[in-house]
This record gives C-alpha cells, structure tokens and sequence, in this order.
C-alpha cells in the first residue's frame, strides 16, 4: 500500500501481551510498566495463573490505558502453568473455554469493558497449531460463544488452510509473530530447547519488529527467506530490559506510521 506521495504506508501492527499472570501473593510481569505501551491484552482467566482479584485489577489496567482486552484461555494446569498438554475431548475444550471466556467478561461487564478477542495460552495454543481437529474445536467454540471474536493464531509461512478454516466457521483471525524468537523455514518457531532460538539483542528484537510490520521477508534459520503475513506482534513485559524493549518497538512502529 502507499499514500498520495508514493510512500509506503505501513499498516498498523498490534502489539499483544500476555497479562494478569499473578496469582494470590504470587506475582509474575510488569503489567503496570508495559500497559501504556501495547495494544491489546491477553489476560489469564484463572485455569494456568490469575484469579479474580487479580484478574479485577488487569481489566481495570487496561482500560485505564485504551487497551483492548483479549482472553487468555488455557488447559486446566495451574501448577504447570498451562505449558503442559492435556487429553482434553473437544467437549472439555469447548467448556473450559466457554467457562475461561466467560469469567472474564463477566469482570469486564462491571468495570465497563468487554472481551474483544481471544488467544489460547501455552500448550492449548501450540495443540490447536498442531492438529487440525483441536483447532476446528476451538473456532467452533468462540464463534458459540460470540461470532465477532477475533481468535488470535500463530501467522506460519502459508496461513491459507487455517484461514478457509476460520472463514467456513465464520470467526475472524488475527494471525500472530514475535520479534524476539528464530523461525524455521515453515515458519514455525525455532525450538527453545535449540541455541539461537530466542533473539535477546534489543537492536535485533526491534529490526524483527520493524521488518514484520513492513511486510519484509525474515531469515528462517536454515538460511532461507521467510514471509510473515501477521497482524499483531506478541511482545513480553516480564522484566525490565523485556520493557524497555516494548517501549522501543512501540517507538519504532509509531515513527513508521508517521
């Protein structure tokens, strides 16, 4: 796309987080430092970390700062914090949805919000990329519980099968990258268990971001080139240099809209 003046204009590309991943006296994140820089929230619904206090207090957060409030659904694994898969039925993933989802915007309703879009956390979410069926059971029961929820999935290197999924369904997809992880040729992320799997050069991280909201190709680490088709940018605010790294995309994207 370009403007009047033939420069390219770059479509804005949402930054997501996941919040509100405390727990009782337990806390987890710096949601108060990254909220001002982000675009939408992913916050936990109680079944891998949050509670309803805690969940009360990173709606509020949210919309204090103009941000969009997405659910964060997970297997019901608390004390594996929903990195673990579950044997789940489509049926117990339906409801354990359904009943995630639901917690949620019951909060939200009183504070004067809504859940506006939903991410699978953890395993649930690597399960749905994974098979086909898990991820049919998911977009059956989002667009259950409302068809105007975007679901929100990892963007690979051809999103065409996941996308006739949602259209047939009828649910609107958000495809998602990172900034800070290596890719494979597939587009699927690099293995943390292998060296180079995670970028931890703020430069780095910010040219990653900077390249997926132009459009442009990254390098998959065989080498090859990749193309990323993605609307949103999942950042992390876990510690301090993860902020300032937000805060520095937030920077970089904003001046390329200008």
């Amino acid at each position: 796309m370009h403007d009047n003046n033939g420069g390219r204009v770059v479509e804005r590309l949402l930054l997501n987080c996941d919040m509100g991943e405390s727990f009782g006296s337990w806390r987890m994140g710096l949601d108060a430092e990254v909220m001002p820089y982000i675009d939408c929230a992913n916050i936990a619904c109680g079944y891998h970390a949050g509670d309803p206090g805690i969940m009360r207090r990173t709606v509020a957060l949210a919309l204090e700062h103009g941000v969009a409030i997405g659910a964060h659904p997970a297997y019901p694994d608390l004390v594996g914090f929903g990195r673990r898969s579950m044997a789940c039925s489509p049926e117990e993933i339906r409801d354990l949805l359904h009943y995630q989802i639901g917690a949620l915007e019951g909060i939200c309703k009183v504070l004067g919000g809504r859940v506006a879009y939903i991410k699978p956390h953890g395993a649930l979410y690597n399960d749905m990329m994974a098979d086909p069926l898990k991820l049919r059971t998911v977009l059956e029961a989002v667009a259950a519980y409302g068809s105007d929820l975007p679901l929100m999935l990892m963007a690979t290197a051809d999103n065409r099968t996941a996308q006739a999924l949602g259209d047939e369904i009828g649910v609107p997809l958000w495809f998602e990258a990172f900034a800070d992880r290596a890719y494979t040729a597939s587009g699927h992320l690099v293995s943390r268990r292998l060296s180079g799997a995670v970028h931890h050069d703020p430069a780095r991280v910010v040219e990653q971001a900077e390249r997926l909201a132009r459009g442009d190709t990254l390098v998959a680490n065989d080498g090859s080139a990749l193309k990323l088709a993605a609307s949103t940018l999942c950042v992390h605010g876990d510690n301090d240099s993860s902020v300032a790294a937000v805060r520095q995309i937030r920077q970089a994207l904003d001046a390329m809209e200008r």
